[in-house]
């Protein structure tokens, strides 16, 4: 993705806070577009085809927070939480509702823009509201898959609950199940899921795939609790379980 193609939303209400990232965003030759509240962020996705959006967790008004699963509830865009609250009970709150990564206040610059590309890796295009909520990941040119209520055509990029058609996934959750998906049957440890994704700072910890693994189950499991489709294998990682029945024709 060339990076004047790359729409960079910042939702922070602190004047200072928002000009330090939108001269960091525009140092990178991405497009920063400033707002200060969750009503001036709607008034700009209204306008604009976002990348990513950088929201800060205290907003005025609708909190950073619910404004990011609002977000997540109509597009698949990246979803950086910039904040102070940096306890590992917000971070890991705010991984497993809607963002796809955190920033904790004071950062250093280069620790922003890092985690902005690691995102960016896991786009071929632009993330945009769509209301058909069709998930899209890369293609491998393997069969269609059903996994529980979901269609997954790898060949097409897309990914379709058939019994909710508002839900979807989220990026990081698209990118872990085309991993899993590559090589079903098989346990994928955590080191390897991490590099896959993008991760290349130490604050990328195992605790950051058990969450997003959480998150998925929550979407493709009947139930989460007594998981399916994604098993987890003591030691090993995770495994991807699909019955020769739900592999589709090609």
């Amino acid at each position: 993705m060339d990076g004047k193609d790359v729409r960079i939303l910042i939702v922070e209400d602190d004047p200072d806070m928002a000009e330090l990232i939108s001269d960091l965003v525009e140092s990178e030759g991405w497009l920063p577009f400033c707002t200060a509240s969750a009503e001036e962020a709607w008034q700009a996705l209204a306008e604009n085809d976002m990348t990513i959006a950088l929201i800060d967790h205290n907003l005025p008004g609708l909190s950073g927070r619910a404004f990011a699963q609002r977000l997540r509830e109509k597009s698949n865009m990246g979803i950086v939480m910039v904040t102070a609250a940096g306890s590992p009970a917000e971070r890991v709150l705010g991984l497993e509702t809607a963002a796809d990564d955190y920033v904790v206040k004071p950062f250093e610059p280069i620790e922003l823009t890092a985690r902005i590309k690691a995102l960016l890796r896991r786009f071929n295009g632009h993330a945009r509201i769509e209301p058909e909520r069709e998930a899209t990941i890369r293609s491998d040119g393997r069969k269609p898959l059903h996994i529980g209520d979901w269609h997954i055509d790898l060949k097409a990029r897309r990914a379709i609950c058939l019994s909710n058609s508002t839900l979807t996934l989220t990026s990081s959750e698209f990118a872990l199940l085309e991993i899993l998906a590559e090589a079903p049957g098989e346990a994928v440890d955590r080191v390897r899921i991490l590099n896959r994704l993008g991760a290349d700072d130490d604050r990328y910890a195992d605790r950051n795939v058990d969450v997003l693994v959480l998150r998925l189950r929550r979407k493709i499991e009947p139930n989460p609790d007594l998981p399916r489709h994604i098993k987890t294998r003591r030691g090993k990682g995770y495994v991807l379980m699909i019955d020769a029945a739900e592999e589709g024709p090609a």
